[in-house]
């Protein structure tokens, strides 16, 4: 990439003009480093405040992408530092079949995993690249918060961003022989983390409609029995921050009926989230008002619900709520 530094531009602007476009998928891939679309956000800003104070000593040895994932990337692992793995509830313990189980209380102690918006990835734009689109299934983001800090930058360098080994070594100040014992250890470690989905036998567009709709239709007016009709039959279900979840339609469609579901207690609003279908989640105050509860993410594989990852966190509504006023209004 040409990057000039003499012209009509002042240096701000010039670096705006260039570094801009990157920004939808160097936020990807902090955030898969992170787990944390909240810490991902600061981190990026953090790279671009970096990269633009040293920007007047850019020399051009690599390309001006290659030196901004370089920038963010030892910021994320410098970030990493002080902080664990972000896990799911599937992550830390074995599910139950009978929603009759007593609830474990919520833990606010442990930084769990959180959704991302797709909208911040840029994943609306048919031109915007693989890399800012791909990598982000919920599956695989749980999978990487396995892996030490390090092997998770290897990997997705490598694996996702398709960086060569060369190229690698030279963003984290290693040696390609060290970053091919760090890629065979993060892949092994990663197949024992379990599978990993990737491209499910998702519904065609219609299909994927309907099932979306009569999904709505049924937890806002509390029938559990349409809802099961669209449960697959080994259906999975957590809510961070509360580490039970559940496992088969019987248990996942008894939870919702029992203890979530009532007629007018819920808002759905349809977005997107991780690749994924998904729903940001308001609760009836009793006033006449909602208020923010929380993002839910479905996967379906074909005509059914295979999973419902309820992330029962207020603080995420604003970030997929700012997209979708965004992009209502662009």
């Amino acid at each position: 990439m040409s990057t000039p530094k003499e012209g009509t531009m002042p240096a701000s602007d010039e670096f705006a003009t260039l570094t801009e476009p990157l920004r939808p998928e160097l936020l990807a891939h902090c955030y898969r480093l992170l787990g944390s679309i909240h810490d991902a956000e600061d981190l990026v800003q953090e790279t671009y405040l970096r990269a633009w104070r040293a920007y007047d000593r850019f020399e051009g040895r690599s390309t001006l992408r290659r030196w901004l994932y370089k920038i963010a990337t030892m910021a994320c692992l410098t970030a990493l530092e002080t902080r664990g793995r972000r896990p799911l509830p599937s992550g830390l313990g074995a599910p139950s079949e009978d929603h009759r189980v007593a609830m474990a209380d919520r833990e606010p102690s442990v930084a769990w995993l959180q959704p991302a918006p797709d909208a911040l990835f840029g994943a609306d734009d048919p031109a915007t690249t693989v890399a800012a689109r791909s990598g982000v299934r919920l599956a695989f983001i749980a999978a990487l918060q396995f892996l030490p800090a390090r092997q998770r930058a290897v990997l997705t360098m490598r694996d996702v961003l398709a960086f060569r080994t060369s190229e690698v070594a030279e963003m984290l100040d290693t040696t390609p022989a060290a970053v091919d014992s760090a890629l065979r250890r993060a892949r092994t470690r990663l197949a024992e983390a379990g599978p990993v989905e990737d491209d499910l036998a998702e519904p065609d567009e219609q299909a994927r409609r309907a099932l979306l709709d009569g999904y709505v239709d049924a937890f806002t007016r509390a029938d559990p029995d349409a809802l099961v009709q669209l449960l697959r039959a080994d259906v999975e279900m957590e809510m961070p921050p509360i580490p039970t979840w559940f496992t088969g339609r019987h248990a996942v469609a008894g939870f919702l009926a029992h203890r979530v579901m009532r007629a007018g207690l819920w808002r759905l609003s349809p977005t997107h989230a991780n690749g994924r279908p998904a729903f940001v989640v308001h609760q009836h105050t009793g006033d006449g008002h909602f208020q923010p509860y929380g993002v839910q993410v479905l996967t379906l594989i074909g005509s059914r619900i295979s999973r419902i990852t309820a992330f029962n966190d207020p603080l995420l509504v604003p970030t997929f709520e700012s997209m979708t006023k965004a992009k209502t209004t662009s």
